[in-house]
């Protein structure tokens, strides 16, 4: 679990590093049919800003877990990128596409912090 904390915190200190917005932090655990303990969840304004929120939450975890992602989705077209650390998968979004997929609510009996924006 400890490894766990570690690896959220350090997908935070990626996403505020480069001002990703409305993150929210969603723990899936005890949850049946959850794909993972955690989804991490934020936006960017631009494809760019989405590019660059995803890069520099692989580059913090690296830097401070020696983690690497098991895959990574979505960086061409840069709208939604997806990131699995396997217990946590972080999703990176425009969003128009945040509201439009509207992952932050797919599981209603799941306990979700709202993490502050840094600006």
């Amino acid at each position: 679990m400890k490894e766990i904390k570690l690896l959220l915190n350090n997908i935070i200190e990626g996403i505020q590093d480069k001002k990703g917005k409305k993150i929210s932090k969603i723990n899936l655990t005890g949850i049946p049919g959850a794909i993972c303990d955690y989804f991490v969840i934020c936006e960017g304004n631009t494809p760019s800003h989405v590019a660059s929120i995803a890069e520099s939450i692989e580059v913090m975890v690296k830097r401070n877990t020696g983690e690497h992602p098991i895959r990574v989705q979505g960086h061409q077209a840069a709208e939604w990128i997806g990131i699995d650390y396997g217990d946590i998968i972080v999703h990176v979004f425009l969003p128009n596409l945040r509201e439009y997929y509207n992952i932050d609510n797919l599981w209603d009996d799941a306990p979700v912090e709202i993490i502050p924006s840094i600006d």
